[in-house]
């Protein structure tokens, strides 16, 4: 399974936007992208880069959604053509399909500090999608799934400090969660509204219809 394992910092400051991809850690002064907001590889004597053309701009976009998600190019353009078939605004429709992702779902329960770490739990099999050990992130919830801790994860200690911090973290409306069994269930489908994003996906739907 391919995944980006270089330095995420330089991510969020090559694209010069924070991409929240360190979890917890980019809300302290050790965030890199707050102590040097600048592209990596620039000095103060580097010159001003050129400005970047309209196809530069959107491939920007475009990489800012696929590093958010954690998903290589190859995974992301697939992504891309079904929602491409579905009916209704195409860039709306990749949102709520990235937003469905079995990984993201757990990152938004609260589960996990950031997706990486949330895809990290999922393969290595802590959760129930309606009562089924799962182990694929990238698997898509729909209305009425229930997910829930495996019984042997709840005795580890990330479980026992979980259920300390689960309480100060915000839940977004198209999901419920019990916060003393720490289940939770997905009540519909997300809406653009109900989803924060760093990235413009009208621009990756002109990328990628060139």
């Amino acid at each position: 399974m391919a995944r980006y394992i270089d330095a995420k910092c330089r991510i969020c400051r090559r694209n010069g936007d924070k991409l929240m991809l360190k979890g917890d850690r980019c809300f302290t002064s050790k965030c890199a992208f707050e102590r040097r907001d600048v592209p990596p590889g620039y000095t103060g004597t580097s010159k001003r880069r050129a400005k970047k053309s309209d196809r530069g701009l959107q491939l920007q976009e475009k990489q800012k959604a696929r590093y958010t998600y954690g998903l290589m190019e190859r995974q992301f353009r697939k992504f891309f053509a079904e929602a491409e078939r579905l009916q209704g605004i195409t860039g709306e429709n990749l949102l709520i399909m990235l937003e469905r992702r079995l990984d993201n779902v757990i990152f938004r329960f609260g589960f996990a500090s950031s997706r990486a770490q949330a895809r990290q739990l999922v393969c290595h099999g802590h959760f129930l999608l309606n009562g089924r050990k799962t182990d694929i992130p990238s698997c898509l919830v729909k209305p009425g799934d229930a997910i829930a801790w495996r019984e042997h994860s709840t005795k580890g200690e990330y479980y026992k400090i979980l259920v300390q911090e689960i309480e100060g973290r915000t839940i977004p409306g198209w999901l419920t969660l019990d916060k003393q069994k720490l289940a939770g269930q997905v009540v519909s489908l997300p809406t653009a509204q109900d989803i924060e994003i760093k990235f413009d996906e009208k621009a990756i739907v002109e990328y990628y219809s060139r």
